[in-house]
């Protein structure tokens, strides 16, 4: 099996999830009309993709941030009940949410610790554009975990929609979200 094959085995299935995650950061920074105001955040999100229950190793939870799971336990179960839930906690809570490769989103909201020397090879090699605030970077090292499947961010400064996979991220600016399929506003 070569890397190519072995890289799309791991993520083939969350592959779905992720989209599905992202299409909903992307509604939620195209929905918003606040950007550019001085003083304002927009939507916030971190999102996690992991294949274990057990994040434990590298997590710490964060205070009183919870996904409300009484009103959306998983993620594909209803796209509209995942979005207002995720719009909910995006301009609410802080912290990253944790979904499993099923799509079980987990109660506890976290602070993701970045890893030590030595814990992830390739780590040190990592280049951070200047754009990047700390949920970014932290989103980028975490994707280099073996057990973290995907990260997604949607940017409270400008919208900007950002998946991060295996030490490497697709950035969508908020006016590049949608391309061809973005309506004219």
């Amino acid at each position: 099996m070569d890397a190519l094959d072995e890289v799309l085995g791991k993520y083939a299935t969350s592959q779905k999830l992720m989209d599905h995650i992202r299409y909903t950061a992307e509604s939620l920074s195209m929905e918003f009309d606040g950007w550019g105001e001085q003083y304002v955040s927009g939507p916030s999100l971190y999102v996690l993709i992991v294949a274990e229950v057990n994040f434990a190793d590298y997590t710490d939870p964060l205070g009183d941030n919870e996904w409300p799971v009484d009103r959306c336990r998983v993620v594909t179960e209803s796209h509209d009940t995942f979005t207002k839930v995720a719009r909910d906690v995006a301009f609410s809570r802080d912290g990253a949410v944790i979904v499993t490769g099923d799509g079980t989103i987990q109660r506890q909201m976290v602070r993701v610790r970045n890893p030590s020397r030595g814990e992830i090879e390739d780590v040190d090699g990592l280049e951070f554009p200047g754009w990047m605030g700390t949920k970014h970077m932290s989103a980028l090292e975490t994707s280099l975990r073996d057990d973290v499947l995907w990260g997604i961010t949607l940017s409270e400064e400008d919208g900007r929609v950002t998946t991060f996979l295996n030490g490497t991220y697709q950035d969508y600016p908020r006016d590049e979200i949608g391309g061809r399929w973005r309506p004219e506003t």
